[in-house]
């Protein structure tokens, strides 16, 4: 067994890692630039939800409200006659610092999870390869599989999906190399 103090550079240094190929990723790379579609109206329907004074938030319209409500035929015009939407209601989109606080955070979170997990099933002196390899696995669960709800649920494009789940192999190979390399001796 491993001790976590003995991880926390590795975790320290995996967050930092994919904080930096995040940056490159969705700054530079061009692949995630399609992920969200331009509404042909869209200062009419910027101008229209300004007039409905929506606070920030999540919002399905139509809102069924009650599972009574839902079985109502007005409740299944409404839907059938569409659009149905679900908004997500955002203030100070490009005050990025909170954003990245929160972001370096996650990974550090996934970092130090995956510690936690590994470090009783490996010992020390493990082999760069299963160290690697279960480090890699915890960390591409965590940054990963959680958006493949997204588009089964609520239908969010399964391109976007697997795209960001590319970025998420990117991010648990960084993490497997950095804990692989730093994994402590024998």
């Amino acid at each position: 067994m491993v001790s976590l103090t003995a991880l926390w550079l590795p975790i320290l240094l995996s967050a930092v890692a994919c904080f930096v190929a995040s940056s490159v990723i969705h700054m530079l790379l061009p692949y995630h630039r399609s992920d969200y579609k331009k509404a042909p109206t869209e200062d009419a329907i910027m101008d229209d939800l300004r007039k409905a004074n929506l606070v920030p938030g999540d919002y399905l319209i139509p809102h069924p409200g009650s599972p009574e409500h839902m079985k109502s035929e007005e409740y299944k015009t409404k839907v059938n006659r569409g659009p149905v939407v679900m908004l997500t209601v955002m203030t100070g989109f490009f005050a990025m610092g909170k954003r990245f606080t929160q972001w370096f955070l996650f990974l550090l979170f996934v970092g130090f999870f995956a510690a936690c997990a590994a470090a009783p099933l490996l010992h020390p002196g493990a082999g760069h390869e299963v160290v690697f390899h279960t480090i890699g696995l915890i960390a591409f669960a965590a940054y990963g599989l959680a958006l493949w709800p997204l588009s089964i649920w609520y239908n969010r494009s399964w391109a976007t999906t697997i795209k960001s789940n590319v970025d998420a192999l990117i991010y648990a190979v960084v993490t497997g190399l950095i804990f692989a390399w730093m994994w402590p001796a024998a």
